[in-house]
């Protein structure tokens, strides 16, 4: 008869980080919604993508009529779940491990469950935010593209889904291991090049074989062409490696991502909880103040 309570009482105290957790994830939602600056973040990147393929509407796909910025369109909405999960997660453990926040944490019973949950909702709720302020004006603007078949939709969201999944993991672990939010170029370069070779912005098939395989390897490609399977007519699919949307490869690929992810970002997580302390964020403080002085 003890059993049973032994191991809900072990349970609640992670139920209770969970939840608030949640909850601070929501106020962090909250505050950067009914910031100015914050939501003007969000609308710039959607005004300069849409303002790009704009220009590239009357460019076309090679091989097709169909117009290259309306191709780059959905690829675009993938990069741009990439990029939150990985940049922005990593961006946000980074300043948090420097400010403090991340040793604070520490020190509270199942602090880190709730403090990374909270992050997950914060990140992922930014994520979906950025994506609609894309997704809704691009279906309205741009020629060929369409949302009108329950599938669309059923794909779009797996996706969406999947690669958040793939990606925020990852993007802790580069946050677990950039000690300094200025060193986020170590991040940021090598994302730039995967971009510009994951047939985001022109068919990875006009790339050499061998870029293609490399590309592959990388959720940023999986996501564009999932995306393009669920935006894009049929027949685009005879511009893409295999002449299919390849939906299985897609799951595999992001799947592994995601078990890959969900094992190693734990271990790293509370390695990197454990190395924290006062002296080490004084220190990191105090390095700051030299810089700026």
């Amino acid at each position: 008869m003890s059993v049973v309570p032994t191991a809900l009482s072990l349970g609640r105290p992670a139920m209770r980080a969970a939840r608030a957790g949640l909850a601070r994830g929501r106020i962090e939602l909250r505050q950067t919604f009914t910031n100015a600056q914050d939501l003007w973040n969000y609308l710039l990147p959607a005004v300069l993508l849409l303002v790009v393929l704009f220009f590239m509407r009357n460019a076309t796909v090679p091989g097709t009529s169909f117009s290259l910025g309306s191709r780059t369109m959905p690829s675009a909405l993938g990069m741009n779940i990439a990029f939150g999960g990985l940049v922005t997660m990593a961006m946000a453990l980074s300043v948090d491990r420097e400010d403090g926040t991340l040793l604070r944490a520490k020190a509270i019973p199942n602090g880190m469950v709730g403090y990374l949950i909270g992050k997950i909702t914060l990140v992922a709720g930014m994520g979906l935010f950025s994506f609609a302020m894309q997704l809704i004006p691009g279906l309205l603007l741009l020629d060929g593209l369409s949302l009108s078949g329950t599938s669309n939709w059923l794909t779009l969201i797996w996706v969406v889904l999947l690669g958040m999944v793939a990606t925020m993991p990852i993007g802790a672990i580069f946050g677990s291991l950039v000690t300094n939010p200025r060193n986020m170029g170590m991040v940021m370069l090598p994302l730039m090049a995967l971009i510009a070779t994951s047939g985001i912005f022109y068919p990875i098939t006009n790339f050499p074989v061998w870029l293609q395989w490399i590309a592959q390897v990388f959720p940023i490609y999986w996501l564009g062409l999932g995306m393009r399977s669920a935006m894009l007519p049929d027949d685009l699919a005879a511009v893409e490696i295999g002449e299919s949307w390849r939906h299985l490869e897609t799951v595999g690929v992001l799947g592994v991502w995601a078990i890959i992810g969900l094992v190693i970002a734990p271990i790293v997580l509370r390695r990197m909880a454990r190395r924290e302390s006062g002296s080490r964020m004084a220190e990191r403080r105090e390095k700051a103040m030299q810089r700026i002085n």
